[in-house]
């Protein structure tokens, strides 16, 4: 037996519901590929959301994430949330920036951990990511829909569903 099937949702609706999701998840993870073509991901603060779809972060110039970049600049990027079982993955094409004027756009006082020389730091550059495609998954957090859906799966043999929204996005 199938998934009953849902009416796909409004692209726009879609993307609202993305930028709702992430809107307070400061920190992510992002997955670049390594020298040995495996994936490898880091935590990453996000300085800024564009849908659809740009993500914007600070990195530095000899930061090994760059050199994965500049070789192969498909990246993943994923937020969670899990107090609120609000989980979103994101792909796309990442660009590394150096633009003085955007960098001072998104600065902030707490970056200078990582940019000692401020804004005009050498190595400071941005990395700009063009999501093309991302999926989301919103599920209610209260404990009372998860035993329903665990004691429903038991006695029907059959997977719980119907316990969150799950959507894909296309933003390419």
């Amino acid at each position: 037996m199938s998934a009953p099937t849902r009416p796909p949702a409004d692209r726009a609706e879609q993307i609202e519901k993305l930028a709702d999701l992430i809107e307070d998840i400061r920190i992510c993870m992002l997955t670049t590929v390594d020298t040995d073509g495996k994936p490898w991901s880091r935590p990453m603060a996000v300085q800024e959301v564009r849908f659809g779809g740009d993500l914007w972060f600070f990195t530095r110039d000899d930061s090994e994430k760059v050199e994965h970049v500049e070789r192969n600049r498909k990246v993943g990027v994923a937020f969670a949330r899990p107090d609120h079982q609000d989980y979103v993955t994101m792909a796309g094409t990442a660009l590394v920036v150096k633009d003085k004027r955007k960098a001072e756009e998104l600065w902030s006082k707490p970056l200078e951990a990582w940019f000692p020389k401020g804004i005009d730091d050498p190595h400071l550059r941005l990395l700009k990511v063009e999501v093309e495609r991302a999926e989301y998954w919103d599920s209610p957090s209260s404990p009372v829909v998860y035993a329903l859906g665990f004691l429903k799966a038991k006695i029907t043999g059959e997977p719980a569903r119907d316990v969150g929204e799950n959507e894909k996005v296309d933003l390419g």
